[in-house]
C-alpha cells in the first residue's frame, strides 16, 4: 500500500482534512447514539494516527494498521498511545472496546464482499454489546469515475512533491496507480504505488453490518461528504453468550482534558467525488452467520 509514501502522507492530505473537527463530529455521533461506556475506542486502519490525538480528548484510544511505515509515523505523533500492527480482516487484540472506528475509506481495502463481511464481523467482535462500529465508506460503484485525472502538489521549503494518477477499474475494484515525484535537500526520487479498493454498494454495506450483529444506520454526509455507516452491536443470543465475560465497571475519569452481478452495477459519473448514497433507515436482511468466535474480555 503506502510502502514508499508513508512519510509523505500527512503533507499531501493535511489540506484536505480538519482532523480535530472530524474527531469532534465523530464524538457527537457516538454521544448521540451510544448509551453504554463511551470510554475506550479503537481506530482500525489508523494510518499515520492523525485522528488519535483529537479522539484522545474524549476516549482512551488505541490504533491498528497493517502498514509498518504508517505506524512508524503514527508512533512519532502518538508516543503514549498503544499501536498495533494487523490486518483489519483478521486481527485479534483479545479484548473489546466501547467503540471501533474505521475511517479514511480504508474499508475499501477489503476488496471483496466476502472480505467486507469478514471485516465487519471482526470489528463487531471487538465491540461490547451496545457499543458502536463506525465505518467511513469508499465510493460506491455508481459514483466511481473511470479516467478521472488527479494531481496533488506539496510546495514547502523542505519538500516538493507531485502526486498524479488516472483512476481505472478492474471488475469491481477501483484501481489507483499513483506516481510520485519527490524533491528534498537529499535529492529527487520517483516511484509509484498501486492501490486496489472494492466498490461496495449501499445494500452490501448494510448486509455486512447486519450479518455482524450490528443495527445500522447511514449518515449520507459523514465527516467529509463520503457518509458514515453507524452500527450498534446487538446483544448476543443466549447460545452464543453463555461464556461471555461480564462488563467491567467504567473508569471514574476520562483521559486528561476529556469532555463528556457485479459488473452491471458499474457506471461512469462526474459525481465520483460527491455525496454517497441516500440516507436509509435501519434495514434487516438475511444475514450470513457469524463465525463461532470466543467472547473477548472488555478493555478498561
Amino acid at each position: 500500500m503506502f510502502t514508499q509514501s508513508a512519510h509523505l502522507y500527512d503533507a499531501i492530505y493535511e489540506l484536505r482534512h480538519n482532523f480535530a473537527a472530524e474527531a469532534a463530529r465523530l464524538h457527537d455521533v457516538i454521544e448521540q447514539r451510544m448509551l453504554v461506556g463511551r470510554r475506550t475506542l479503537l481506530d482500525v486502519a489508523c494510518g499515520t494516527g492523525a485522528h488519535l490525538p483529537h479522539l484522545g480528548r474524549y476516549y482512551v484510544v488505541e490504533g491498528l494498521d497493517l502498514d509498518a511505515g504508517m505506524l512508524a509515523v503514527a508512533r512519532e505523533r502518538n508516543p503514549t498511545v498503544p499501536l498495533h500492527r494487523g490486518d483489519m480482516v483478521t486481527f485479534d487484540l483479545g479484548r473489546r472496546f466501547d467503540a471501533v472506528v474505521c475511517l479514511g475509506s480504508s474499508i475499501g481495502y477489503a476488496k471483496t464482499v466476502s472480505r467486507l463481511h469478514q471485516t465487519l464481523a471482526n470489528l463487531s467482535r471487538h465491540v461490547v454489546d451496545g457499543g458502536m462500529v463506525i465505518v467511513e465508506p469508499w465510493f460506491p460503484p455508481e459514483t466511481w469515475e473511470v479516467g478521472r485525472l488527479t494531481a496533488d502538489l506539496v510546495d514547502r521549503p523542505d519538500l516538493k512533491n507531485a502526486r498524479v494518477l488516472v483512476s481505472s477499474l478492474e471488475g469491481t475494484l477501483s484501481v489507483l496507480d499513483i506516481h510520485y515525484l519527490v524533491a528534498t535537500h537529499e535529492g529527487v526520487e520517483r516511484f509509484s504505488e498501486r492501490h486496489e479498493l472494492g466498490l461496495f454498494t449501499h445494500d452490501e454495506y448494510l448486509a455486512a453490518f447486519e450479518a455482524a450483529l450490528l443495527d445500522v444506520t447511514h449518515d449520507p454526509e459523514g465527516l467529509i461528504g463520503r457518509g458514515l455507516y453507524v452500527g450498534t452491536r446487538r446483544s448476543e443470543s443466549p447460545r452464543r453468550s453463555a461464556g461471555a465475560v461480564k462488563r467491567s465497571p467504567a473508569p471514574s475519569s476520562l483521559p486528561p482534558g476529556a469532555t463528556s452481478p457485479p459488473d452491471s452495477r458499474l457506471s461512469r459519473s462526474p459525481s465520483a467525488f460527491g455525496d454517497g448514497p441516500s440516507a436509509s433507515t435501519p434495514l434487516r436482511v438475511d444475514a450470513h452467520p457469524l463465525p463461532a468466535w470466543p467472547p473477548l474480555p472488555v478493555c478498561r
